[in-house]
């Protein structure tokens, strides 16, 4: 139980965990780092979320960066102690992948399902998206979307806190 409980916090942040995509490009089989092209912006609007941010390895890269920024919180980590991370970081990808426009589905529970009775609290929440912010400024995400995917995140504040 303790296990889907630490995956219901960690997806919590899917939506804003997308943003940290941002940064990675693959050239030949090569990451690189280091921000998105600058594209006018009549372009870029045309793209999804998704492919501006990466896509799919970008957003794992991302997702296995924040996991291990969460693992090393001590303010928050001991709710993570008992989870299964491959299967959380799978879910966490999936989601992020389908919120921000991508081929993937998650599965999962919905957030307000999955935080009842996990008594979240405002400085809890927080710590979770500092760890986030942490990996997003790693990838170098672009201000626009790092904004949008943390508006995204406040949104689902209802759901979790005080469950």
């Amino acid at each position: 139980m303790a296990g889907r409980r630490a995956i219901g916090l960690v997806l919590a942040v899917g939506l804003v965990a997308a943003g940290c995509a941002c940064g990675i490009e693959q050239r030949g089989g090569i990451e690189q780092r280091g921000g998105m092209e600058q594209k006018p912006a009549a372009v870029a609007e045309q793209k999804s979320l998704y492919e501006r941010l990466g896509g799919k390895p970008a957003i794992e890269a991302v997702v296995d960066d924040f996991v291990g920024n969460v693992a090393a919180d001590g303010r928050i980590n001991q709710r993570f102690a008992n989870a299964n991370i491959p299967k959380l970081k799978t879910r966490l990808v999936d989601q992020i992948c389908e919120a921000t426009g991508g081929p993937c589905k998650y599965t999962g529970q919905s957030m307000r399902d999955a935080h009842i009775g996990m008594k979240i609290t405002d400085a809890g929440f927080n710590a979770l998206v500092e760890d986030l912010v942490k990996s997003l400024d790693t990838f170098k995400v672009g201000a626009a979307e790092k904004s949008q995917l943390l508006s995204a995140l406040g949104s689902m504040r209802p759901d979790i806190v005080g469950r």
